[in-house]
């Protein structure tokens, strides 16, 4: 366990701070404010041109590991160069596609001295998009209808089941709301472009969308639960900003779901409330949002929350939070030299 006063070293991912923005600097802002210790960021990136790796005052130094697709061996023979660099007590990744990779490391980087905070493999595959309705029915929450498919001819029994609008979505990211046969189609080969097969259908269910922050002990407990409804949303879907709401009900489902799934981590649960006030869970993502930083804003730090627990130290439930909180996000132009960029490519690190 490490004490207050010693340096404590956590890797985070999710650097692409841009238009749809990855979870990793709102993490990162939470841990340096939360945690009251000394603390040394070591990013983790994918991409040369995300923005966390230029950001020193936020990124203490960052290493670029391999995408997903090269395969859990290749993560691990990376994270131990960088753990035997930087010696990691805590690793917090932040995309929906790395997680079943780190889930699957989390024993060995234990073993290794580097702590995380996780849900199990199960519980990852459980609310995937893919076994969404079937999650539903099992907790008795409320899921939209959908229908997984691998051919556009199958966008037909789509229509006949569901409807006009339909919600054309990808496995992994990316939402599209079609209205006619052509736009699903045009949805289809767009999404699966991009993320591969199969693709989502789901009926298009009006209301208000609310999300709900929350985090898990692993153990049925639920530590913090934090609504927010966007105020703004981009050309992507993605809020550009949102206000917090005091509103017991969407804290009961939050504390309903993490009692019957048992989750452990951060999620965050995509609503819609109807006209009926029926609450609708959309999606279900299993890592902490981009807005994740309002948590610490209205009261409750999820992050920093997070952090403590992996480590074993005791984190009480949060009780209150502060209603009225709004975050507003906005774009920066952030300056760096082409010497940095050159060795973030050629070396691997900066």
């Amino acid at each position: 366990m490490n004490t207050p006063d010693k340096l404590l070293t956590i890797a985070v991912t999710g650097l692409n701070a841009i238009d749809s923005p990855g979870p990793g600097i709102a993490v990162i802002r939470g841990l340096r404010e939360g945690l009251n210790r000394p603390v040394r960021i070591i990013g983790l990136s994918y991409e040369i041109l995300e923005p966390g790796i230029y950001m020193h005052e936020v990124v203490d130094k960052t290493y670029q590991i391999p995408y997903p697709a090269a395969g859990t061996t290749a993560l691990l023979n990376r994270l131990q160069y960088i753990h035997g660099q930087e010696n990691l007590q805590l690793i917090i990744p932040n995309f929906d596609a790395e997680l079943p990779q780190f889930i699957r490391l989390a024993p060995t980087l234990k073993a290794m001295g580097i702590a995380s905070f996780l849900p199990t493999a199960a519980q990852f595959a459980a609310r995937d998009k893919i076994n969404l309705f079937q999650f539903g029915q099992q907790h008795q929450l409320l899921v939209p209808r959908d229908k997984s498919i691998h051919s556009v001819a199958e966008l037909q029994s789509c229509e006949e089941s569901f409807g006009y609008p339909l919600v054309v979505k990808g496995k992994f990211y990316d939402a599209v709301v079609t209205y006619t046969l052509e736009q699903a189609q045009k949805a289809f080969y767009k999404i699966s472009a991009k993320w591969g097969l199969p693709i989502i259908v789901q009926e298009f269910i009006t209301g208000t969308e609310i999300n709900i922050a929350v985090l898990g002990d692993g153990n049925g407990k639920m530590i913090s639960a934090i609504p927010m409804r966007k105020l703004y949303i981009t050309d992507k879907g993605k809020a550009w900003s949102g206000i917090t709401l005091q509103d017991d009900t969407l804290i009961q489902l939050a504390r309903d779901f993490i009692a019957a799934t048992q989750w452990k981590g951060g999620c965050e649960l995509e609503i819609m409330r109807t006209e009926k006030n029926e609450l609708y869970i959309m999606e279900i993502n299993p890592r902490f949002p981009a807005w994740i930083y309002l948590t610490a804003a209205a009261g409750q730090n999820q992050p920093a929350a997070l952090a403590r627990m992996a480590l074993g130290e005791d984190q009480p439930v949060y009780d209150d939070y502060e209603a009225g909180k709004i975050f507003v996000r906005y774009a920066w132009d952030h300056i760096t030299d082409i010497n940095e960029f050159h060795q973030i490519s050629g070396k691997g690190e900066l």
